[in-house]
């Protein structure tokens, strides 16, 4: 089983930049599909990206061109790099993991997840 870490958060103002990481231990990365999702107060968790095995991306329509999702499989890390950050992108950050060799959207379909890092956009 595969036990995953998120790190990075922080409060930042509008118009910064900020990259999360996710690592894993227990297991190598480099057999899942890594998701990330977001949480903001009062909503249900969203996904935001995911990357397959091969590191192939896949974005959430509206966030495509500020968040960027990447993997370096030698580190067992997986990275979020968010640009030009606004308050409505205030929420809690999660990685998941999923055994799927696609770039799965639902949460459902990825049952390892790490317990989240605040991020707070705001001046």
């Amino acid at each position: 089983q595969v036990q995953l870490v998120e790190s990075g958060g922080g409060l930042v103002q509008p118009g910064d930049s900020l990259r999360l990481s996710c690592t894993a231990s227990g297991r190598t990365l480099s057999g899942y599909a890594m998701g990330w999702f977001r949480q903001a107060p009062g909503r249900e968790r969203d996904f935001i990206a995911t990357i397959d095995r091969t590191g192939r991306p896949y974005y959430a329509g509206s966030l495509r061109g500020r968040f960027t999702v990447s993997r370096d499989n030698a580190k067992n890390t997986v990275y979020l790099q968010m640009n030009s950050l606004k308050p409505e992108d205030t929420a809690v950050y999660y990685c998941a993991a999923s055994t799927l060799s696609s770039t799965p959207a639902r949460e459902s379909l990825y049952p390892y997840w790490g317990q989240g890092t605040q991020v707070t956009v705001s001046s």
